[in-house]
């Protein structure tokens, strides 16, 4: 629990002075981003808005971006007192409305330090799991049980053996969530021009991707666990893992359906405990004071303890699976360092070598 604090820690701090530095590329709005020009109408500055619904069609249905607002972020269109007149082939025109710039803008350098952020918390993250896995690998196959702490141990191998790995893997989820995002931004891009069929084809993408990214960070899961147990860099790691998780699917699908009922058991009992003390220590200290505004405190406490608790509690499930899945594997004669709690179920379903 406490690696687990330390991260969330370390992830908040990391958080903040990123958004400190994000804000200040953000604001940088050149001068050039928007159009400095007049207008004559407010739909030539502003666009027009399609009428019909989507599955409707025909030449009534057409929205036109406009000038100040073909891209994204926006800006506002405003109405100037002191108008323009400009000749168009033999009419003159009044021109009115101009564009005002929005108050912020993505650009390049914003795409850099945004996958930075990303990067580093998905770093923050495996960092946090190779780390707990590690631990419970030295506590599956030691013999003696808490005689020597295994947290530092396994925080000072980590650090100087499998640093490189946990930031690879990392990498990928970031590349993937960045990819994702990219689609977001083009998706307002196409919102801009007025496209619908392109909005919809990058939603659909961003489903998929969305989808992909799930399916790497379980694998990626499973990777860090490899490392802790064999001691592998990244690649061999994950190509063991996802052989292993192939070949044991019934098991691991019975692991996490059973881990997501015990993770919503232990949600709801320590969420649902916590504020239940809470309830009573505040009224049995302070009962001229409402309880409601104390207890919801006591809830979002409560659901952040049990949420620290139970990630850290269903990797220590997926690492004692892959721990188990080892030893049936070597089929060691001596099982003597298997955990009490496994050990008859080890020797009762893993057959000895002669």
């Amino acid at each position: 629990l406490l690696l687990r604090i330390v991260q969330a820690v370390a992830g908040i701090v990391w958080t903040l002075l990123w958004m400190l530095a994000a804000s200040f590329l953000l604001s940088q709005v050149p001068d050039s981003y928007t159009p400095t020009g007049y207008f004559a109408t407010y739909s030539e500055a502003w666009g027009t808005v399609n009428p019909c619904a989507i599955w409707e069609t025909g030449d009534h249905c057409v929205a036109m971006p406009g000038k100040c607002t073909d891209k994204w972020p926006t800006g506002s269109v405003w109405k100037d007192t002191s108008c323009i007149e400009e000749l168009e082939g033999d009419v003159s025109v009044v021109k009115c409305w101009r564009c005002a710039p929005p108050r912020y803008i993505f650009d390049a350098r914003f795409a850099a330090s945004f996958f930075v952020f990303l990067w580093n918390n998905a770093f923050i993250v495996a960092l946090g799991q190779v780390i707990v896995a590690f631990a419970v690998c030295i506590w599956f196959f030691a013999r003696e049980k808490r005689r020597k702490p295994i947290l530092l141990r396994s925080v000072r191998t980590i650090f100087r053996y499998h640093l490189g790995s946990v930031a690879f893997g990392s990498f990928i989820v970031a590349l993937v969530q960045f990819i994702r995002y990219m689609m977001k931004y083009l998706e307002e891009q196409a919102k801009a021009q007025k496209n619908r069929v392109m909005v919809l084809v990058l939603k659909a993408v961003q489903c998929c991707l969305w989808c992909f990214e799930k399916c790497i960070k379980f694998l990626n899961k499973n990777a860090y666990i490899q490392i802790a147990l064999t001691g592998q860099s990244f690649c061999p790691a994950a190509k063991k893992a996802f052989f292993l998780i192939a070949n044991n699917f019934l098991r691991f699908g019975s692991v996490a359906i059973l881990g997501a009922v015990i993770h919503n058991i232990g949600f709801v009992c320590i969420t649902a405990g916590t504020a239940l003390v809470g309830y009573f220590l505040v009224r049995a200290m302070h009962e001229e004071v409402s309880p409601v505004m104390p207890v919801l405190v006591f809830v979002f406490m409560g659901y952040l303890v049990s949420r620290v608790f139970m990630t850290v509690f269903g990797l220590a499930v997926d690492t004692s699976l892959q721990c188990f899945l080892t030893v049936e594997k070597a089929k060691p004669t001596d099982t003597e360092f298997v955990p009490s709690s496994l050990k008859g179920f080890v020797d009762a379903h893993v057959p000895k070598k002669e």
